[in-house]
């Protein structure tokens, strides 16, 4: 299936976000349906990710999957655990998030 690379980005993403979310539910792959939520959102996500990787930089595709990532993660921990995070910690995913954005909007190395 031809799609454009960011959509591809977008589905793994946000399969392993929630992949990662399931895998806390699933208690140590001791409860069947979190844990097959686990494994088929991750088989989903590295699927989406080779895709991306068929026209984008490994570098840039990585920085967007984890910083993305780790930012979606943390507001799903918000909603579903209550772990809200410190300043630091929020300081932390900012700066993510700015070189994210840093590696988007400067970089050579992007794909166009």
């Amino acid at each position: 299936m031809r799609l454009p690379p960011y959509l591809w980005l977008a589905v793994a993403i946000v399969a392993e976000v929630i992949a990662t979310s399931a895998l806390r539910a699933s208690e140590g792959f001791t409860r069947f349906v979190p844990s097959a939520v686990v494994i088929a959102g991750y088989v989903v996500a590295f699927y989406c990710l080779s895709m991306t990787l068929r026209t984008m930089p490994v570098g840039i595709v990585y920085a967007i999957w984890s910083g993305v990532g780790i930012v979606l993660i943390t507001l799903v921990a918000i909603v579903l655990y209550r772990q809200v995070p410190d300043l630091a910690a929020i300081c932390g995913l900012g700066l993510i998030v700015a070189g994210v954005v840093v590696l988007n909007l400067f970089s050579k190395m992007q794909a166009h």
